[in-house]
């Protein structure tokens, strides 16, 4: 007899294969339309050929359409700030510092390395970003003048705080440069790492834990984020007590995030100290910042635990206008002017009033005020950002951010948290989310300007861009769930929860989930790292289109995706993939923190990069499923297929009748056979059968106690929407 497999829509993967009858159990690459499994479309890089790929980790992405009818894509990395239109890339990334040298290059013979010295300290860390121009001459080298001239360099590192390293492409064959003529060095912002680091020691160099009694003490005295010591001069750090501080040899202690080591202890003066060491970075410290003893900080495991995080380099990015703002998380806050006629040929620049020191931005539509989340009690002080503190500009002014009776500008601290975690805007308010609640922020006018109203408690948010709002609703993933907030909150049923949680990488990956909206197919994706990966590798995803409170409609895949953007200015979807590595991108020389390469989806069938075209490998398996009995009374039949057999008979597979809605190219199809619930399936496949747009049977002579599908497809130009497939199956006996 034929029989009819059809299947329920979406992935269950919380009970077993054998317990998921008429179910799907796992997909890749695969999503429910109209509630039937199909192949997702293709992406194709974007960018010219020979200048598509971005430096460092995409963290990242705001689309808009400036007054003049431009489209822009702006997109910051933990490394530079480009902005995307006609197909090409440009850098826009604000400048730090210039400095104009003479006679800075010295080079070896054999040696790639390339030493720049400065008259005074540089503030440059190792992996910062310089840009090279004005390049006059260099003597007894093999460089020249286009080697150098507007060139980026990561840097290599910083010997002292007056030199710095570059590594060139090939090593110097002269006999080595020891003058140079003039060169205007230009220093990038610095964003962060590419990567979140959770604890002492992980990515940390030899910190691992506070060893017992460890000393502390306070600062006496600001620290500014540069390379000096205490007053924004000299070599030495006064705290207000060194007693029993280590004084001989080269020592370290720990501020706010910030290692710095020391050589040498005069009165309350820590002296002949260097600044970011350990791997981390410079920051702003106030007068009265706690200060302890890291020199006894021993390897991970060894001493007992913290609760560091050393967050990702970040970006927050909106328009106001024709203005793209751009925030750096933890930083600053910067403009860039697209509805200037050679905008893509200037920078972003610093907005003068506006805090230096916040979490997360938003620009709030439409009463047009700029909102700082996570941000400074007393602006241009970062040592007073508060990560529960929200700041509001006046109202049509990014500059003014100091309430008066005259204006809108305002603050607001929130109460339920340790830190805001980010926000976004909807369709009549913005959701704010702590780490462990959800607030709304209405615009109300004067005298208040906003009101704000807590709306979920235990709802707290994964990371900073693990949210999306479409059609009034806020999608997003926390620690412990996922959460829907339309008027009131919702815990999101998932069939993958289980699936998901248990191999997500939370410790040192929260920051790093993503969610992105594909409104063409009403799915809200979530791209996370697993357990042992510090980079996105997998992805869930839930389609509001097709699930009900019944049946939520979920699936898994592979697609690694650090930020997404959904279709509303370019028509599609665009998105960012992380490539670790010292892999080299076009415009930065001796890049060592992999590259972005930035997708155009839901194009094609197949995937394009640099120019060349390879096969999206798509796959679907269902659950087990056993021969239908039919009921018999006094030899006649009174029912059809009124209940299931249960693995009580074997079943013999004479055939298989494929059924495909839609096809391109040909598509694999296994059968996966087993006789009890802890066979293996991969000892007992049969397939896979090659089935093309014309196949009408398959033949399979098979026998077994259940059997389970698998479709998938294997090679480029290949799509498929599944139909309704047939078996033709007979009863064969209880063994």
């Amino acid at each position: 007899m034929l029989q009819k497999i059809g299947f329920q829509p979406g992935i269950n993967k919380q009970i077993s294969e054998t317990g998921a009858e008429g179910q799907w159990t796992d997909c890749d690459n695969v999503r429910f339309r109209y509630g039937i499994p199909e192949k997702m479309g293709g992406w194709k890089q974007l960018g010219t050929l020979n200048e598509n790929e971005l430096t460092g980790a995409g963290r990242g992405l705001h689309h808009f359409i400036n007054s003049l009818s431009r489209k822009y894509a702006i997109i910051g990395t933990n490394r530079i700030l480009y902005a995307f239109s006609g197909g090409v890339f440009y850098d826009i990334h604000p400048i730090k510092n210039t400095t104009t040298l003479t006679s800075a290059f010295s080079t070896t013979n054999g040696s790639p390395i390339v030493t720049i010295t400065f008259p005074s300290a540089h503030n440059i860390n190792p992996q910062d970003i310089i840009l090279l121009s004005d390049f006059t001459s260099i003597t007894d080298s093999n460089f020249g003048a286009s080697d150098f001239n507007d060139k980026k360099f990561m840097v290599t590192s910083a010997p002292t705080n007056t030199t710095l390293t570059i590594t060139m492409p090939s090593n110097e064959s002269g006999s080595g440069a020891t003058t140079s003529g003039g060169i205007k060095v230009q220093h990038y912002f610095p964003v962060g790492p590419a990567v979140q680091a959770e604890g002492f020691g992980w990515g940390l160099g030899s910190w691992g834990g506070e060893a017992a009694g460890a000393i502390s003490t306070t600062l006496n005295g600001a620290l500014g984020d540069n390379a000096f010591g205490t007053g924004g001069s000299g070599t030495s750090i006064t705290l207000t007590s060194t007693t029993n501080f280590p004084s001989s040899g080269t020592n370290f202690i720990q501020v706010g995030t910030e290692e710095i080591s020391y050589t040498g202890i005069s009165g309350n003066d820590l002296t002949g100290i260097t600044r970011a060491v350990r791997g981390t970075s410079r920051a702003a410290h106030s007068n009265g910042a706690s200060v302890k003893n890291s020199s006894d900080y021993v390897a991970w495991g060894e001493a007992a635990s913290g609760d560091l995080v050393l967050e990702p380099g970040m970006w927050s990015l909106d328009n106001f206008g024709d203005k793209a703002i751009c925030l750096i998380h933890d930083s600053a806050v910067f403009s860039w002017d697209s509805s200037l006629s050679n905008a893509t040929e200037t920078r972003a620049t610093i907005i003068t009033g506006a805090p230096t020191a916040s979490r997360h931005m938003v620009v709030s539509t439409p009463d047009r005020h700029l909102v700082f989340f996570g941000t400074e009690t007393t602006i241009g002080s970062p040592g007073t950002q508060d990560d529960m503190f929200i700041r509001f500009s006046d109202q049509e002014d990014i500059n003014t951010y100091t309430p008066t009776a005259t204006n809108t500008a305002g603050t607001q601290r929130l109460a339920d948290g340790s830190q805001i975690m980010g926000a976004i805007r909807g369709r009549d308010a913005i959701y704010v989310w702590t780490d462990t609640a959800l607030f709304t922020q209405r615009f109300v006018g004067q005298p208040f300007t906003f009101a704000f109203a807590q709306v979920g408690t235990n709802c707290g948010l994964a990371g900073q861009n693990a949210c999306v709002e479409v059609d009034g609703a806020a999608y997003w993933m926390s620690e412990n769930g996922f959460f829907r907030y339309a008027g009131k909150l919702e815990s999101l049923p998932c069939l993958v929860e289980d699936f998901v949680y248990d191999n997500i990488n939370l410790e040192s990956g929260n920051q790093m989930v993503s969610a992105g909206l594909n409104n063409l197919f009403g799915e809200v994706m979530w791209f996370y790292p697993t357990t042992g990966s510090s980079v996105v590798n997998r992805m869930v995803c839930y389609n509001y289109f097709d699930s009900s409170p019944q049946r939520p409609v979920w699936t898994v895949g592979t697609l690694a995706r650090t930020m997404w953007e959904d279709s509303a200015v370019f028509g599609s979807p665009h998105a960012t993939e992380y490539t670790a590595g010292n892999d080299s991108s076009f415009d930065v020389v001796g890049n060592t923190e992999g590259r972005t390469i930035y997708y155009q989806h839901e194009t094609g069938t197949d995937q394009v990069q640099g120019g060349a075209t390879t096969a999206i490998l798509a796959n679907i398996s269902s659950g087990d499923f056993d021969i239908t009995a039919q009921r018999t009374s006094q030899g006649q039949q009174t029912g059809i297929a009124t209940f299931r057999g249960d693995g009580e008979f074997i079943m013999k597979i004479r055939r298989f009748i494929p059924d495909f809605i839609s096809q391109t190219g040909n598509t694999q199809v296994t059968l996966q056979l087993r006789d009890f619930p802890n066979d293996s399936q991969a000892s007992s496949a049969l397939g896979p059968f090659t089935v093309t747009s014309s196949t009408k049977k398959v033949d399979t002579r098979a026998r077994a106690r259940a059997v389970a599908l698998k479709v998938e497809n294997t090679a480029a130009s290949q799509s498929w929407k599944l139909g309704t497939f047939r078996l033709d199956i007979q009863p064969d006996g209880r063994r």
